[in-house]
């Protein structure tokens, strides 16, 4: 059957009933709306007249409305430099549990429609703000994208081993990050509001948001695993890294604890390495060629075939596309899967799950 033609077993949206406003963006704020509206949020999108340049070249494409972030929105074209748009917008927002709005910090001001103007019509609204930077300090004002935002955070760094320039998946780790912190922020601040009858500003800020998150890696860092003097496990060892295959394709290991260990030396038929000696600093770099000398001998099936269903904690490289097929995500339905073009287009579904309480006899 067609992906898309399959229908998600029924589960909780636990926001339904919850009503929000966007105001149109691009990045981490139309996400953040599509979470919510994902969940069960009726989210009303105020769109300009004319979309943001940065939309119109990056996310204009040919692709179908499923795979858009305004999809599940209900969309309003609304002029709000105008007194008629205006009134218009804080009619929706006197009506709203919660804003999004990802501007230039005092743009929203500048319009009309600031915290201060939107709590005079609604004083539990929560109003939610996404930038980079903060509404405070002294890059407030500066432009800045996905890779700036993790820059200055610190945690690009961590990204690679020493001497190594790092890498990160576009607007996933900085953008996606940031809107999955507002989804929070504002959730949160709704429950708040619902108990006291107190509106917010929810002030989220990428480089806040990705710094919070993380708390393992300074966890690591502080033990000496990662950005120190030894040898890191994330990045100098032979059982944790990204290796190329026979084919050209590549595979994953992460078999930090000792008894995952003992199954990657089983399942390579390692039988002369001692597990025993798995944080063994000084054996790392010649074990690692090994192990990467290994990998290289076959092709990604074969790889697949040995370690898929083990503790070995293998997993393949996969491309979006495949990641669409593979059985663990098509019986959990991670992706959908749209005929669009000619060609297929992937889209993620809303996550995490919700499932009713069962309470025992």
């Amino acid at each position: 059957m067609d992906p898309s033609q399959q229908e998600r077993p029924a589960g909780l949206r636990p926001l339904e009933g919850i009503r929000v406003v966007e105001f149109e963006g691009i990045g981490p704020g139309p996400l953040c709306g599509a979470m919510l509206a994902g969940l069960g949020a009726d989210v009303t999108l105020v769109t300009r007249p004319v979309a943001p340049e940065a939309r119109r070249l990056l996310l204009d494409g040919d692709m179908p409305p499923e795979v858009a972030l305004d999809h599940d929105k209900n969309v309003m074209s609304l002029d709000l430099k105008t007194d008629a748009g205006r009134a218009a917008a804080l009619d929706l927002v006197a009506k709203a549990d919660a804003l999004i709005e990802g501007l230039r910090p005092g743009a929203m001001e500048r319009l009309g429609l600031g915290p201060a103007d939107c709590h005079a019509r609604n004083a539990r609204l929560v109003y939610g703000r996404m930038t980079g930077w903060g509404q405070t300090g002294p890059l407030a004002q500066q432009a800045g994208h996905d890779i700036n935002y993790l820059a200055l955070s610190g945690l690009l760094h961590g990204a690679a081993g020493e001497g190594a320039l790092p890498r990160t998946p576009p607007t996933v780790m900085g953008d996606a990050t940031g809107a999955l912190g507002l989804a929070f922020g504002i959730t949160s601040a709704i429950l708040h509001a619902r108990a006291t009858g107190q509106g917010s500003v929810v002030d989220a800020a990428i480089t806040d948001i990705v710094a919070m998150l993380g708390g393992l890696l300074n966890v690591a860092r502080a033990a000496g695993s990662v950005d120190g003097p030894s040898p890191s496990p994330f990045h100098d060892s032979p059982f944790y890294g990204v290796y190329r295959c026979a084919d050209g394709r590549a595979l994953t290991f992460g078999a930090l604890e000792p008894p995952f260990y003992r199954q990657l030396l089983a399942r390579l038929g390692f039988d002369d390495v001692d597990p025993a000696a798995q944080y063994d600093r000084a054996q790392w770099p010649a074990l690692k060629a090994r192990l990467a000398a290994a990998i290289a001998g076959a092709p990604l099936a074969y790889w697949r075939e040995r370690f898929e269903g083990t503790d070995a904690c293998f997993a393949p490289v996969l491309t979006i596309d495949e990641a669409a097929r593979h059985p663990h995500n098509v019986a959990r339905e991670t992706y959908r899967v749209y005929a669009h073009a000619g060609r297929e287009v992937v889209q993620a579904a809303p996550a995490p799950r919700f499932i009713p309480a069962r309470p025992a006899p």
